[in-house]
């Protein structure tokens, strides 16, 4: 064997380790997410979408207490984000807590809930984000109202309804404010977007009100 054949076989042994290493290592990182996935994170989604069963049926019903705390025998949301952590079942609970301490006036867990909670569902994130607008709106806290109205009427333009009312909401509280201006824009936005809903029908009265003031 050469001199250079005798300094490159501790390289290719070197190397052929490292291969053997590599693969061991990606079969180690395989085996352990299927490990995961299939013995922890599946029966806890299965767990905690059983625990959301009944929650969802007094949401349903305006039980806001019992959606939250539970009726004794199921537990309620509070207990599925706090068991279930990184659940869909546990997310989706954060939008029911939200919602559901809105309805009991409590404004700012219900932001602080709806904060936590994000979907691809854009219908329902649109509305989660108005709420929190409505939330702040309550607590007086307008410049946050309208920050996040203005979230939800922009976050899926292909929802009319949303869409129109969230930026309503948001140009009215501009104008409650005495930002003009700004509400004019809103509502001109409106008329072009979404004249044919609801909000689109009746805008123009809005728009020629603040044209015609000095």
């Amino acid at each position: 064997m050469s001199e250079v054949q005798q300094e490159q076989a501790p390289v290719a042994l070197k190397n052929k380790q490292l291969i053997i290493y590599l693969f061991a290592g990606a079969i180690i990182a395989v085996a352990g997410f299927f490990g995961y996935t299939e013995l922890y994170q599946k029966p806890l989604e299965a767990k905690a979408a059983d625990a959301m069963y009944v929650a969802e049926k007094y949401f349903a019903n305006d039980s806001s207490e019992l959606v939250l705390k539970g009726d004794g025998t199921s537990k309620g949301v509070l207990y599925i984000i706090k068991e279930f952590g990184g659940t869909k079942a546990a997310n989706l609970a954060q939008y029911y807590a939200g919602m559901s301490y809105y309805r009991l006036k409590d404004y700012n867990k219900a932001i602080e809930y709806l904060k936590d909670f994000s979907t691809n569902a854009k219908q329902v994130q649109a509305v989660a984000y108005g709420s929190i607008g409505d939330a702040y709106s309550e607590l007086k806290k307008n410049d946050e109202a309208i920050e996040y109205y203005k979230k939800a009427g922009t976050h899926f333009p292909e929802d009319e309804a949303i869409s129109s009312e969230y930026l309503f909401r948001a140009a009215s509280f501009l104008e409650l404010n005495g930002k003009n201006d700004a509400a004019l824009e809103i509502y001109k936005q409106i008329k072009q977007e979404y004249p044919k809903s609801e909000k689109g029908f009746s805008i123009d009265k809005y728009i020629s009100r603040l044209q015609v003031q000095p």
